[in-house]
């Protein structure tokens, strides 16, 4: 049985960050076929029972890769609830931003730059960030207060920067994520774009 890490708020420097990152994404990796899939069916129920997204049409989400908390189940499951899902899809002029396409059974994915399959970008299929219901983002860790740590890229953060200004035009932001990823305490970067919640399979934890 795995616990969460400590980590202290003045251990902030981008060294601790990376070691953290390492740790963490090799727990995930180190999991299980069968841990992957029943995580992903925890995962799928709790947010299909989740009441803030009874209503959501328009829904962000991603294509589980090195060890990530799998959605596959919810995007199956929601798709007979009449979901639309988007994937995001690295912008090709605006460095260091996200634009999301429609991610439907017939959808052709070519890998990026990252080596993780996404739709080809173009223009007249593209959905803007602020038009969808929810985005649900993969993290590296998290604690129970709503910290994150991402992959460092800053991706997510650039995109829905505007939430800051613009918070009713802002989407719910869920981060979704192992339980094993959890940490005690994470230090908050002042570019870090606040998340609504975060949903691991052991259940929901409010930002």
């Amino acid at each position: 049985m795995t616990h969460p890490l400590p980590l202290s708020p003045d251990h902030s420097d981008t060294p601790s960050r990376n070691a953290l990152r390492k740790e963490l994404r090799s727990r995930r990796r180190a999991l299980s076929s069968a841990q992957q899939s029943l995580a992903s069916e925890r995962l799928a129920l709790s947010l299909l029972n989740d009441p803030e997204l009874f209503r959501t049409r328009h829904v962000a989400i991603y294509l589980a890769n090195d060890g990530e908390i799998d959605p596959q189940c919810y995007i199956t499951q929601g798709r007979k609830r009449g979901i639309q899902f988007y994937l995001p899809v690295l912008h090709p002029v605006h460095q260091g931003r996200l634009v999301f396409s429609p991610f439907n059974e017939d959808t052709v994915l070519t890998p990026n730059r990252f080596g993780i399959p996404e739709p080809g970008f173009k223009s007249a299929l593209k959905r803007p960030p602020w038009a969808l219901d929810a985005v649900l983002m993969p993290l590296v860790g998290f604690d129970t207060e709503g910290g994150r740590l991402g992959m460092g890229g800053g991706f997510y953060d650039r995109t829905f920067a505007f939430t800051r200004y613009a918070p009713r035009m802002a989407p719910k932001l869920i981060g979704l994520a192992h339980h094993c990823q959890q940490v005690e305490v994470l230090p908050v970067e002042i570019w870090d774009v606040p998340l609504h919640a975060i949903v691991s399979d052991r259940g929901k934890y409010r930002a």
